[in-house]
């Protein structure tokens, strides 16, 4: 039996689909990957995964674009003659689902999140809306990361009950990301953010907040991790020439940073289901993020992390003061309850079990 996956990352497959796919090569199927090459492709490879290169305008609206990739998958789809496609992120699921539908091929869907365009009330919300009750009316299995999102393409009808089915994100790898000894050195509290810098994870409030940290007096650093939109780069010259901020840019492995941090934060605006939080529950540090659907699972407020209001820099600083007022025995045990929710719900290989489960 032959499974193709359709995505919007190389790197990204790798990083939260791994374990997956190797679950499905173990088991005795095939399996292939239509994605635009941006990393790991090598790492890919050598799982057993074939990977065939498929750019994806992963932001841009351009129809042409959009209309040259859905011809590009129902041209692969065709030549490949996958028994089962499994889809994820906003395009693949909407173009390759509405292949998948055309050609009459079994597929499922991953709703990894709801992105802008669902955020906001307007015109390109229906169109969206319309696509995906279109390219998903046939899918065996709609995956969905937090109840949130689920209710929303039910409240829609975008999809029917019977379709719908929620796992705890991609979850976590406990091994990978193992309990890290807890930083002895309490001169100054070390925060920590991984993922794009840009508006929608909270960048803006996060800078705000530290700022604010500082100016009461507040002996506090942030390492920042992952890639950053065009109109931050000033922005990141000018917190670093403050002497609060220590940009990384990517990195292929995070474990030496959150090593080295106090605490986790992500006051992102939306998200399907945050992996950063939940690596860095699980490395044992605690985790201050938003009060939203994706981002408030991970923490058991006032015990493993402090939960913020999104778009509101003084609830952030509210809570990164409190973090920063706290002993590291405190800042430790709120890691280690948060290691113990990772190990409770959120464990890579029973998300693995239940997605094969609905998939195949």
């Amino acid at each position: 039996m032959k499974i193709a996956m359709i995505a919007n990352s190389s790197s990204g497959l790798y990083e939260f689909r791994r374990e997956l796919i190797l679950r499905l090569i173990a088991d005795g199927y095939e399996v292939i990957a239509l994605t635009p090459y941006d990393g790991r492709e090598e790492q890919l490879k050598e799982t057993g995964i074939k990977l065939i290169n498929v750019a994806v305008d992963r932001r841009g609206m351009n129809p042409i674009h959009d209309l040259f990739l859905l011809n590009t998958y129902r041209k692969i789809i065709k030549a490949e003659k996958p028994d089962q496609v499994v889809t994820y992120t906003i395009k693949p699921n909407i173009y390759g689902g509405a292949v998948c539908r055309l050609l009459k091929v079994p597929y499922a869907a991953n709703i990894t999140g709801l992105g802008t365009a669902f955020e906001i009330q307007g015109f390109l919300r229906k169109i969206i809306t319309t696509m995906y009750r279109y390219s998903l009316k046939r899918a065996k299995s709609v995956f969905f990361e937090n109840s949130e999102n689920l209710q929303i393409f039910l409240d829609k009808t975008i999809i029917r009950k019977k379709q719908a089915v929620l796992l705890n994100g991609a979850g976590v790898n406990l091994e990978h990301f193992s309990v890290l000894q807890y930083p002895e050195n309490n001169d100054e509290t070390r925060f920590l953010f991984m993922g794009r810098v840009m508006a929608e994870k909270g960048v803006n409030e996060l800078f705000e907040a530290m700022r604010m940290l500082k100016k009461d007096g507040y002996n506090c650093t942030l390492d920042m991790l992952g890639g950053f939109d065009e109109n931050y780069e000033q922005k990141i010259k000018e917190a670093e020439f403050e002497g609060w901020l220590k940009y990384r840019g990517y990195q292929s492995d995070v474990r030496p940073f959150i090593r080295k941090c106090h605490c986790f934060v992500l006051p992102s605006y939306h998200e399907g289901m945050a992996n950063t939080n939940l690596e860095c529950a699980s490395s044992g540090r605690p985790v201050i993020t938003s009060n939203i659907p994706g981002c408030k699972e991970a923490v058991i407020e006032g015990v493993s992390g402090l939960l913020c209001e999104p778009k509101t820099a003084d609830s952030l600083y509210i809570a990164m003061k409190q973090m920063a007022e706290m002993s590291i025995d405190e800042r430790r045990a709120m890691g280690l309850a948060g290691r113990k929710r990772m190990e409770d719900v959120f464990d890579k290989k029973k998300v693995v079990e239940e997605t094969i489960m609905h998939l195949v």
